[in-house]
């Protein structure tokens, strides 16, 4: 059985993070107040240092970098998708010319009459 995650708002980190900074208690203290656990309080402070207020951008939220990342990744998987679809036509356009090249060879010319060499 899978553990539920549990999300804290972005409220509550800034305030989590802040308490820990102007407290006497340790970080392990205030967590366990908290009820969530050290390293989690110890991530949100990294992650506050780190962005500052783009920090816990929240659920559907990313910062700029990653929302490009996340556009250019949709990009790459689009033009994919038209590339294989422009190899498929491709090879299915190859595979019906042979027919077509040995008729006219057959027939000695592109009109496809047989009694009229190169017609």
């Amino acid at each position: 059985m899978q553990k539920e995650q549990k999300t804290y708002t972005k409220e509550f980190k800034l305030e989590a993070v802040q308490l820990v900074q102007s407290s006497q208690k340790s970080q392990s203290h205030i967590a366990r107040e908290l009820g969530v656990a050290d390293s989690t309080l110890s991530h949100w402070r990294q992650e506050l240092s780190e962005h500052g207020k783009d920090a816990f951008p929240g659920s559907g939220h990313q910062t700029p970098l990653e929302e490009e990342n996340r556009h250019l990744k949709r990009e790459v998987e689009i033009l994919r998708q038209e590339r294989d679809i422009q190899k498929k036509l491709s090879a299915s356009s190859r595979a019906s010319q042979p027919e077509l090249s040995v008729y006219c060879r057959a027939s000695g010319g592109v009109s496809g009459d047989p009694d009229v060499p190169g017609a």
